[in-house]
């Protein structure tokens, strides 16, 4: 073999050296923490257990950084306000100090109450059942990771727990009336999401974009916009993110939040208005104005995350542990240090590691988001659990994120889609006239105020009522327009990876739990 040959063989193996190198870094992880559980907890009883189970959580909490981090950075980052690797720094130290400084001390054994832990009085059993409910949760994330569909971690552990109850304790051991509830999630987060982010976006363009002087209008605008922005995060974390070490209602949240929204309504009114009078009168210089709120909202987004999602990778190696420690069964189990150390640790390296795939899928492969969409989505993603925990409704942070994406792709397709026909009756009503005036008179509308198109378009009318576009057309306009602002793949591979999101962990948790049983009375 000459040395060409070599030289075409190493090019062409080279595209799988990236993945080997990640895989490597998974495995060392792994291996550590193996090698730090057995030092932790090797001498007591059952101890090779507790260490299979820290194994399984931070396999756990790698996959959780792999896929859900992506949610609270991909728009940042398909707006170009963060690069891929400032997003994944600032979501790496922000999920691992959200996990470590508010993740709390304590966690419920059993997720969302989804079963009844008396029904499983065996010790040994409950160890074996949250095993297999980790392990299920985890491979289901992994795969939907490999797929490129972002899914609930939260829904993924309940099914792994749904399923392996069910096969401890029979079909009588699950809450169906909370099952029923999650269910429900599946269609309020991602509606309440999109409906939210799409209201936020059409009140930027209706205040700022669509005016003729955008750099007045945002002077006025964005300090106001900003200034929700810091009520809407300070409330959500005050409720959520710090709920294991500070537990408000939601009176005092808000309040917390109006009096940090006012005195960032302070500080930014000044800073915006300077750095307006530097920009010109186009959509980009205004979208400009939102890089930074985006970066904080990635930031704080990232925290609450760490904080809340944590108890998904640790919350069943905590009750494992307890069980393994106290030898009895727990409706609430204590978490020690090494064990939110293995969920924070695994998050960020998940995240750093296999991140930018849905990193990618949410911020650019969906539709396409500037700051100003990016901005709309990420109050979505506050406002809307506020709202959420305040009405009692389940609902899913990734669910929310996703759903938000969409409802500002849909927006955008409404308003293309709507401008269109304007053009064809404008077109329309002067079929009859020269092309000049034509032309001159779409220059005009298009530098129109809202108001103003409004009064255009019913004078054209009342001149000509017949220039309507038929359904044909109209149908014609919105598939063409549909097809370039969102892929309607992405959304039926989405939506059908939620759905079977539960029933997929709980199938895998069921036989999962059988086999380590079936494994462990054989010993």
């Amino acid at each position: 073999m000459d040395i060409n040959q070599l030289d075409k063989i190493e090019r062409a193996t080279l595209f799988g050296r990236p993945e080997i190198v990640r895989l490597g870094y998974a495995i060392l992880f792994i291996v550590g923490v193996i090698m730090y559980s057995y030092s932790t907890v090797g001498n007591v009883p059952n101890g090779i257990m507790l260490v299979a189970a820290a194994m399984i959580g931070g396999y756990m909490a790698m996959n959780i950084g792999a896929n859900d981090v992506a949610n609270n950075v991909g728009p940042a980052v398909g707006s170009k306000a963060l690069s891929l690797t400032g997003a994944i720094i600032i979501a790496a130290v922000f999920e691992a100090s959200g996990a470590l400084l508010a993740g709390g001390d304590v966690v419920s054994t059993i997720k969302k109450g989804i079963i009844n832990p008396q029904a499983i009085q065996d010790a040994d059993t409950f160890i074996w059942l949250m095993m297999a409910a980790l392990l299920s949760a985890a491979i289901w994330l992994n795969i939907a990771t490999s797929l490129g569909a972002p899914v609930s971690t939260t829904h993924s552990i309940v099914g792994g727990v749904l399923g392996a109850g069910m096969a401890a304790g029979g079909v009588a051991v699950a809450n169906w009336d909370k099952m029923g509830m999650i269910a429900a999630s599946w269609v309020i987060s991602p509606v309440m999401g999109g409906v939210i982010a799409a209201s936020f976006l059409m009140l930027i363009k209706k205040n700022i974009t669509y005016k003729q002087d955008m750099i007045t209008a945002a002077k006025k605008w964005v300090p106001i916009l900003v200034t929700l922005m810091a009520w809407a995060f300070s409330t959500y974390l005050a409720l959520k993110g710090l709920k294991k070490i500070w537990k408000l209602d939601f009176a005092t949240a808000a309040l917390i939040g109006a009096v940090v929204a006012a005195a960032i309504y302070v500080i930014v009114k000044p800073m915006i208005k300077t750095a307006a009078d530097k920009l010109e009168n186009s959509k980009d210089s205004v979208n400009s104005l939102f890089t930074i709120p985006l970066i904080f909202a990635a930031a704080l987004l990232s925290f609450a995350h760490g904080a809340n999602d944590v108890a998904n990778a640790v919350g069943p190696l905590a009750a494992i542990n307890d069980s393994i420690m106290s030898g009895e069964v727990s409706a609430k189990a204590s978490i020690p240090i090494w064990v939110m150390m293995i969920g924070a640790l695994g998050i960020a390296l998940g995240l750093a590691l296999y991140g930018p795939k849905l990193i990618k899928t949410v911020g650019s492969e969906i539709t396409e988001l500037n700051q100003m969409r990016a901005f709309s989505i990420a109050m979505a993603a506050a406002i809307t659990v506020i709202i959420a925990s305040q009405l009692g409704l389940p609902v899913s942070s990734t669910h929310i994120a996703v759903g938000g994406v969409f409802g500002v792709g849909f927006l955008r397709e409404y308003l293309k889609t709507n401008y269109a026909k304007k053009i064809a009756e404008i077109h329309a009503h002067h079929s009859e006239e020269d092309e000049d005036k034509v032309k001159q008179f779409i220059e005009e509308f298009e530098n129109a105020t809202i108001e103003e198109k409004e009064v255009m378009l019913k004078q054209l009318k009342e001149h000509r009522a017949s220039a309507e576009l038929n359904k044909k057309e109209r149908k014609s306009l919105k598939k063409i327009y549909r097809t370039e602002l969102v892929k309607r793949s992405a959304l039926l591979k989405i939506a059908a990876a939620w759905v079977i999101t539960v029933p997929a962990a709980g199938v895998m948790a069921a036989i999962l739990f059988f086999t380590i049983r079936g494994m462990m009375l054989e010993v």
